[in-house]
């Protein structure tokens, strides 16, 4: 028998999928980073589950997470994503995301790529954590609260600590699939 991350044992083929293939891989594509930012910032309040399920409107929505394209989105472009609730009808959540492509390519600009400023908080290398249960699982760290920081001073939301925390697991900068997980020693 596979075992998982408690979080992902017996939920939906959906988060199985993401917790088998996706979930605590090393990114190192700028329209990923932008995607999961996206996607960690829309799930604020609510389950993973309920944004993964939508990720596909998500990723039409926002035009396939291309910043430059987001960041030329209309006020009315984003009332009408407001309107026809495919994503969270959430207006500072769909308009922060316009802002945060702003920022995210005045990132890349100072960087040379987003992924450049991201891997540097860790040296380049994931985190190679040993959780035994998720109860081990911080649910910030020192690290997310300096990205957290910088991300906010430099103008973008939807990037609290704990956001970015998730963030950091989703792409791979930490890895907190428990030591059991078959997964854990995969990445």
């Amino acid at each position: 028998m596979m075992v998982r991350c408690p979080w992902a044992t017996g939920s939906s083929p959906i988060d199985q999928e993401y917790h088998d293939i996706e979930w605590g891989v090393p990114v190192h594509d700028d329209i990923k980073h932008f995607e999961m930012l996206t996607l960690e910032g829309a799930q604020a309040g609510l389950s993973w589950s309920t944004i993964l399920k939508r990720r596909q409107e998500y990723r039409s929505t926002f035009l396939k997470f291309d910043p430059q394209r987001v960041a030329r989105m209309t006020d009315a472009q984003l009332q009408d994503i407001l309107a026809n609730g495919t994503v969270i009808r959430n207006r500072l959540k769909v308009y922060s995301v316009r802002k945060n492509a702003v920022v995210f390519m005045a990132i890349q600009a100072e960087f040379g790529s987003f992924d450049a400023y991201i891997w540097r908080y860790v040296n380049g290398k994931p985190l190679a954590n040993e959780r035994q249960r998720m109860s081990d699982v911080p649910a910030r760290t020192e690290i997310s609260d300096a990205i957290s920081k910088d991300l906010k001073k430099r103008g973008m939301s939807f990037v609290g600590s704990t956001i970015i925390y998730a963030y950091m697991q989703a792409i791979g900068m930490v890895n907190d699939h428990i030591t059991s997980c078959f997964r854990h020693s995969e990445v």
